[in-house]
């Protein structure tokens, strides 16, 4: 009768003590790190999404807007460098690397601003069906990559706050002292302002009609 209690003891104190743990919020961390890698890849999917569209879109302007070369030389050379950047889930915690990135897709998206404004000159490219759904893709994907980088910030601030906060601090700093706070984005000074273009001077060159 006693071995039975002892064995009922011992299995009640196994199942109690990962209840309390978890209770204590000791998976807290954790959770939360996934929560945040998951909502990193979310952002990575979306800006390669956009990198995807660029070619396409670069191929379409030059056929109507030749002479546009410096606009479109420098949206080429951005899309290169926004994706020659390599990141992974340990960018999130790297400030130099996520930094780096975010700057490079910074600067993408302020020549593809640049990109899209040209065709209020050219008239036959502004009304051509290719260029419009190559357009709209655009624009439907920079919206989900605000929603990505807004969605990624939440998670971050919420884990950097588990971080530093009681009780969950305690495990930080022990259980999980590896854990770096995560890094969040923000608007860059460009994004402040729409892209300037100058149209004082017309086009040298006629834009070919469609085939």
């Amino acid at each position: 009768m006693n071995r039975l209690v002892r064995n009922a003891a011992r299995v009640a104190l196994i199942v109690a003590i990962p209840a309390t743990l978890a209770g204590c919020g000791i998976n807290t961390i954790p959770t939360q790190d996934e929560a945040t890698k998951a909502a990193w890849a979310e952002v990575q999917n979306q800006y390669q999404r956009r990198a995807d569209l660029v070619p396409n879109l670069v191929a379409t302007v030059k056929g109507y807007a030749a002479q546009e070369k410096d606009v479109l030389t420098a949206v080429t050379q951005a899309r290169a460098s926004a994706t020659q950047v390599k990141v992974d889930a340990s960018t999130i915690t790297d400030p130099v690397q996520f930094q780096k990135f975010a700057a490079a897709q910074d600067q993408l998206s302020g020549v593809l601003g640049r990109l899209m404004v040209i065709q209020e000159q050219y008239p036959d490219l502004k009304s051509n069906q290719n260029f419009l759904a190559l357009q709209s893709q655009l624009e439907g994907t920079e919206n989900r990559i605000t929603i990505a980088r807004r969605d990624y910030n939440e998670a971050a601030q919420k884990y950097n706050t588990t971080l530093r906060t009681f009780p969950s601090i305690l495990w930080a700093k022990t259980v999980y002292s590896g854990q770096k706070p995560a890094q969040l984005f923000q608007a860059s000074a460009a994004a402040q302002s729409a892209p300037t273009v100058d149209f004082s001077s017309p086009p040298t060159a006629t834009p070919p009609k469609a085939n």
